[in-house]
């Protein structure tokens, strides 16, 4: 059984190569744009799937990252980071 802050932590290798690609430090050498695009996908798509844990019901061992305090903004930033990097490179 994972925690919350177990499951936010694991994600956050999907924010850092969001933000290392938006920022041009990841290497990107030898992709094509709709390569590094599909990459971001896959990393938002992550990242939305991580902050929408929650358990279905009482004996669901899912974290319960919907209800958590804890601070999504890395994770709901790099989302939009993501996102618009994929807007402004298609």
């Amino acid at each position: 059984m994972s925690t919350v802050t177990e499951v936010l932590t694991a994600a956050n290798d999907s924010v850092d190569l969001i933000n290392a690609v938006n920022d041009g430090s990841y290497d990107v050498e030898g992709m094509n744009q709709s390569e590094i695009n599909d990459m971001i996908q896959r990393n938002v798509d992550h990242l939305e799937i991580v902050l929408a844990y929650e358990p279905t019901d009482e004996d669901d061992d899912t974290p319960n990252v919907v209800a958590s305090s804890e601070d999504k903004t890395p994770y709901t930033d790099a989302i939009a980071t993501g996102n618009t990097y994929i807007e402004n490179n298609s």
